[in-house]
């Protein structure tokens, strides 16, 4: 597995694109915390879910297999691949509008990677919206095209305010966020 510069949610405190050490140390897969690892597994059980049109529990019992999956958060991948899974339509509901292309058209990977964010977004209300933002704009760089990531960021980022505007209007006022 290759080095990322995601930091662990809960120390993570400057907004992605900032510039501190921390971020532009790489991290080595044995740093990354639980939930970024139940990402990754989660990206690969949705990405199978779209391709291969395999069902949610059997994509979940091939994964739990995989090797470093008892190092990941396991009850975040489960809420992220069922969630996700349960929720397509509305997630993709939310996503459609701020696309310039059809939804067809949209790598899986990326699709994947939408429909986390937006799931973390609505449901993982512990997780701050910077956050979430980072982790899935790294894991389109990691595992998605060549700028898909700048694609995810531009959704994401335009349904922030709409799905967190509590939290995206305090960093505002605080200097934290555009």
């Amino acid at each position: 597995m290759t080095t990322d510069t995601v930091t662990p949610d809960s120390a993570h405190d400057s907004a992605p694109g900032s510039s501190t050490l921390q971020d532009k140390t790489p991290r080595k897969s044995s740093a990354k915390s639980g939930r970024s690892r139940a990402r990754e597994f989660a990206l690969q059980g949705l990405y199978q879910f779209l391709v291969g049109r395999n069902e949610a529990a059997d994509i979940d019992v091939f994964t739990r297999d995989l090797s470093g999956f008892h190092k990941s958060d396991s009850a975040h991948y489960d809420a992220l691949l069922y969630g996700c899974v349960e929720h397509r339509e509305v997630l993709d509901a939310l996503i459609v509008p701020l696309l310039d292309r059809k939804l067809e058209e949209i790598s899986p990977i990326e699709h994947a990677v939408m429909w986390m964010g937006v799931y973390e977004f609505q449901h993982c209300i512990d997780v701050p919206w910077r956050v979430v933002l980072n982790e899935y704009i790294e894991l389109a760089k990691s595992f998605g095209g060549t700028d898909g990531h700048k694609y995810v960021n531009a959704v994401l980022n335009g349904l922030a305010p709409q799905l967190r505007s509590h939290e995206v209007q305090a960093d505002r006022l605080s200097g934290k966020a555009r």
